[in-house]
């Protein structure tokens, strides 16, 4: 990992308000003329990192569908950050109640 790349990792750590869990779980997204599945690796309440090819710009507001818990939320969420061809970080939009009640109750202590 380049100096860069080290950086930017550092940065996106600081910007977390909350901890993220370690969670593989396939994701359905739309927006910004997209939609698809993609695989998430990290969550918390706050947001996730899913991997995806799709080319989805900073900015974009996406709506996702997250199995988790044996039912699923649904939330939308703002493109933070992308790593080309590799995937995205998404930040929530403020969570239902339902939704984040789901995720802390799913989610490993302390990792929310």
């Amino acid at each position: 990992m380049s100096d860069e790349d080290r950086s930017e990792e550092v940065l996106r750590e600081e910007r977390r308000q909350h901890d993220r869990a370690r969670l593989i779980v396939d994701v359905h997204f739309e927006g910004v003329e997209s939609t698809g599945v993609a695989s998430t690796k990290d969550i918390s309440v706050g947001g996730l990192y899913m991997s995806t090819q799709a080319a989805l710009p900073v900015g974009a507001t996406l709506t996702l569908r997250i199995p988790i818990g044996g039912g699923h939320v649904v939330v939308k969420g703002d493109v933070v950050y992308t790593n080309p061809n590799r995937g995205v970080g998404v930040r929530f939009h403020s969570l239902p109640d339902a939704a984040r009640e789901l995720l802390e109750r799913e989610l490993p202590p302390g990792k929310q």
